[in-house]
């Protein structure tokens, strides 16, 4: 993160505005799934077939009671008829809504090459998108809202459209049954309809609230456990537990709240549904006794339509919630293909190659917002194989030339060249690949040790391997564990040391034989044995090499060509060791500090 920058600091400004409705999300969903739209109509017609095969159960079951006599006069056979083809049709109906479910099984793909846009999406994002942002919202968003989004596209569409046909077919075939009855739902389902779009409206922001609290409850238990040795060092966990308390206590509130209002509309459109199918039973009672209608199987064809009209109500009316909770997970999974990307080299961009390592600053101004600064009037020259000692206070600014060098943000005013060559009209890769980072915060995957000493480096041979891992001083604890080089590292690489780690993120450097090197305070957190380790091996890699370091401890930097003193964005300082000594400035003050605090100087 970006020194003095919030999180709140760098949210685009398009998260400000009216978030997008149901319409936005079908939009983008449609052009994902596209490529599976034969198959879903496919879908929908077996699972329409099965629908309307169902709808002609209630018909023939008032056939079949028709056929009973209260005189004795019952044709059994004629029943028996009625009963196999009910039979039959109940079974094809089932089939064809099995091969439905089936179809609906390879939704999933679409989930799946959206989650697969959706990363490639995040890796062409600008590194001040995730300086924004926790990591655990971010990884929220790519599992937690996929899921519920895959969820409600691979069941609750395809079930809403199905009750839309039950109901509407139901609706048809009561008309023709007794269209006196259907006078009942014209009082029922308005008041229903109402009240669920009513409750509609009220629940989407509560979804929306509960997928943000919940990205926000992720990401703190993501920084806490990824810093777990730290918290216990200091015992923190009891303040740790508070925080977590009250982020756990705003997501649990806003489930709550969302569920509360979520799940009250399937028990209210039951009751409207049961109301109707009650008045529906005692006026088709009334009108049967006074000669309206004057058949009984009829009558019960009516009650079963009408609950199959009901049900496919109650349905829709449950999953309302889900469909809230899946929108809200669509807008958060969408708005990131909106995120705009990192910029693109300009189309007259070259190559950077044959890269000596003259680096020349000039005038640079940036911020993080143009109007806070953080870096005034900057400029420095650095020669080739020059050791460039960057100190100073947190804040100073010295995090903020390493984003720069990089190009992980353009500065805002000035320029900044490599061997004579603005950096703006080269391409970021070739820059990129033109420097070794080592970090104080090392980055290890779990793979084996040779596959993390290779990462950037891919095509380098076990031998090349195995040689920056000697002049490295890796080799010396590898070669001790189980499988030396093929030992596989934990997700934390917690099966080695502090010091082994960035002993190999050291190696790693040393593989990509880059001739620029950035070392962002990368000695600040070994011990005297390892430090001195790490020098010998970067004394080696240097030579001929343009290294700018950034450190606290200034006995890494002692032996820098040139020292460059930052104070609120500006050099105010430039020299050796003893030079900056001798003059009694501000590196004489940082270095009296160290020592009166007994920090190693």
């Amino acid at each position: 993160m970006p020194m003095n920058l919030s999180k709140n600091d760098l949210k685009p400004v398009r998260e400000g505005r009216k978030r997008a409705d149901v319409k936005y999300v079908a939009r983008s969903l449609i052009r994902y799934a596209r490529p599976y739209l034969p198959l879903f109509f496919l879908v929908f017609l077996a699972s329409l077939s099965g629908t309307a095969l169902s709808l002609l159960g209630p018909q023939v079951c008032g056939y079949a009671i028709n056929e009973i006599k209260p005189d004795g006069g019952t044709d059994l056979s004629a029943i028996g008829r009625y009963a196999a083809v009910l039979a039959g049709v109940y079974v094809a109906s089932g089939a064809l809504s099995y091969l439905s479910a089936i179809g609906l099984s390879y939704f999933s793909r679409c989930i799946k090459r959206i989650r697969t846009e959706l990363f490639s999406k995040l890796m062409t994002l600008p590194v001040s998108y995730f300086d924004a942002r926790q990591a655990g919202d971010i990884i929220s968003v790519l599992s937690y809202d996929l899921d519920t989004l895959g969820e409600s596209l691979a069941n609750d569409v395809m079930m809403v459209l199905t009750s839309v046909v039950t109901i509407v077919g139901s609706l048809v075939m009561m008309l023709i049954t007794a269209p006196l009855l259907v006078t009942v739902f014209a009082v029922t389902v308005p008041l229903s309809a109402f009240f669920t779009r009513w409750l509609t409206h009220k629940v989407q922001p509560l979804f929306r609230a509960r997928s943000k609290k919940l990205g926000e409850l992720n990401g703190f238990v993501e920084e806490v456990v990824s810093g777990q040795k730290t918290t216990k060092a200091y015992c923190c966990e009891e303040a740790f537990l508070e925080r977590f308390e009250e982020k756990n206590v705003a997501a649990a509130d806003a489930y709550t709240e969302a569920e509360s209002y979520g799940t009250i509309t399937g028990p209210s459109v039951n009751f409207m549904n049961n109301l109707s199918l009650s008045l529906v039973s005692v006026f088709g009672a009334i009108l049967y006794m006074n000669g309206v209608i004057t058949s009984v199987g009829g009558i019960a064809s009516f009650v079963l339509y009408s609950r199959k009209f009901s049900g496919p109500i109650n349905e829709i009316a449950n999953v309302l919630s889900e469909f809230q909770s899946a929108l809200a997970a669509a807008e958060r999974v969408f708005r990131v293909f909106e995120e705009p990307s990192e910029p693109a080299d300009a189309d007259d961009a070259v190559e950077l190659t044959d890269v000596q390592g003259r680096v020349d600053i000039e005038h640079v101004r940036f911020g993080y917002h143009p109007e806070e600064p953080v870096l005034h009037d900057l400029s420095l020259h650095a020669e080739r194989g020059e050791l460039i000692a960057i100190v100073g206070h947190t804040g100073a600014g010295k995090t903020t030339l390493v984003n720069l060098l990089m190009r992980f943000y353009d500065a805002q005013a000035g320029r900044i060249l490599i061997d004579g060559k603005d950096i703006t009209g080269v391409t970021r890769a070739s820059l990129r690949c033109s420097f070794a980072m080592v970090l104080q915060d090392t980055w290890l995957f779990s793979g084996s040790v040779l596959e993390n000493v290779r990462y950037g480096s891919e095509d380098a041979s076990r031998e090349d391997v195995e040689r920056v891992c000697r002049e490295a001083k890796v080799a010396s604890f590898v070669e001790k564990l189980p499988a030396g080089y093929d030992t596989i590292l934990t997700d934390n690489a917690v099966n080695i040391s502090k010091g082994q780690k960035q002993l190999i993120t050291i190696a790693r450097a040393m593989l990509s034989d880059a001739p620029m090197l950035i070392l962002d305070e990368a000695t600040s957190n070994v011990d005297t044995r390892t430090e001195e380790d790490i020098r010998a091996a970067m004394e080696r890699l240097m030579q001929g090499r343009t290294c700018f370091v950034i450190a606290h401890r200034l006995s890494t930097i002692r032996h820098a060509k040139n020292i460059l003193v930052m104070d609120h964005g500006d050099v105010v300082e430039q020299g050796t060791h003893e030079e900056l000594l001798a003059r009694g400035g501000k590196y004489a003050e940082l270095y009296r500090a160290q020592f009166d605090a007994g920090m190693p100087i």
